[in-house]
């Protein structure tokens, strides 16, 4: 099965409770009571206040212009206006920014425990790999020993090296001996997995602030991407998050795992709206092939339904 075609059935739940949405709006007519109907169904679908606001602007500017528009012109409507926001947010793959960017390329990545973020750096070393570069993982998670043990199962898995301490140490010195071995070994690349939660009391923000730190110290500009892992069926809760990690540690970019089999996969549009951030990537699998650049088109097409632009 394609990608495409996993992401069309990852939202599909979404996509169906639009499509009925609309068709309550195309037989009753944009009565205050289907358009409230409409706007509650994509706020569930946590596309985000102010795209819902734009995208109901939009769509009354339609019957007003039109009287009654059918439906292929409602979700083309719909969907360049989506589009609007997602497009100036897609950004180029992420193969391309490391091989234009600084040699060695530190990509760090956070979020909170159970979002996928171990297996988005193995995914994403093993894309690398395939791409001709040579990456480096380094388990700075180093409160939980499951992760240092599955980093290193993708890296036998996928052949590339990993660098890890004992369960307990301190992050930042992983770090620091991954910064030293990625120079050491000539890597392109070195992806950095941290904790979403500490052993101790110290402040995860605290603690990722002072891994920026030792990054910063040992390689001038590093890190180059702190990418923000998020959990795609969490829905406002996602863009909550992503604004406690961009205010903490800087966010550049965006991983949304999880998008296949969620009704809330609007998520994307309420970030790339609200945060300003541009989304690289997506997981709608569990296989290494499952994790995509973010393509905005296929996106929306995936939301509204193909045949529409």
């Amino acid at each position: 099965m394609g990608w495409i075609q996993r992401l069309n059935e990852g939202l599909a739940r979404t996509r169906a409770a639009l499509s009925r949405s609309l068709s309550h709006l195309l037989t009753q007519g944009p009565d205050p009571a289907v358009l409230e109907e409409l706007e509650a169904t994509l706020l569930a679908a946590d596309l985000g206040a102010r795209t819902v606001g734009r995208l109901l602007e939009r769509l009354c500017e339609e019957v007003r212009s039109t009287g009654q528009p059918e439906r292929g012109h409602i979700l083309a409507t719909l969907k360049h206006t989506l589009l609007e926001v997602l497009q100036i947010r897609q950004s180029e793959p992420i193969e391309r920014l490391i091989t234009n960017g600084p040699k060695p390329f530190v990509i760090l990545a956070v979020g909170v425990n159970g979002v996928g973020k171990t297996t988005t750096v193995a995914k994403l070393a093993q894309r690398l790999k395939q791409a001709g570069l040579t990456p480096l993982l380094v388990a700075a998670d180093t409160f939980r020993a499951a992760a240092i043990e599955q980093l290193e199962m993708w890296g036998k898995r996928i052949g590339v090296d990993v660098i890890r301490h004992q369960q307990g140490g301190d992050p930042s010195a992983v770090v620091f001996d991954g910064i030293a071995a990625a120079k050491a070994r000539g890597c392109d690349a070195v992806l950095i997995d941290t904790a979403g939660r500490l052993h101790t009391k110290t402040n995860l923000m605290e603690e990722l602030k002072k891994v920026k730190r030792v990054l910063a110290r040992e390689l001038p500009g590093a890190p180059h991407e702190v990418l923000l892992v998020l959990d795609g069926t969490v829905g406002q809760n996602a863009l909550s998050q992503a604004k406690l990690f961009h205010e903490a540690v800087g966010v550049t970019g965006i991983a949304l795992t999880k998008l296949d089999g969620t009704a809330r996969g609007g998520v994307v549009v309420a970030i790339a709206e609200e945060l300003k951030l541009p989304v690289r990537l997506i997981g709608i699998g569990e296989t290494a092939d499952d994790l995509q650049d973010f393509d905005a088109r296929a996106f929306a097409d995936a939301l509204f339904g193909q045949g529409e632009s």
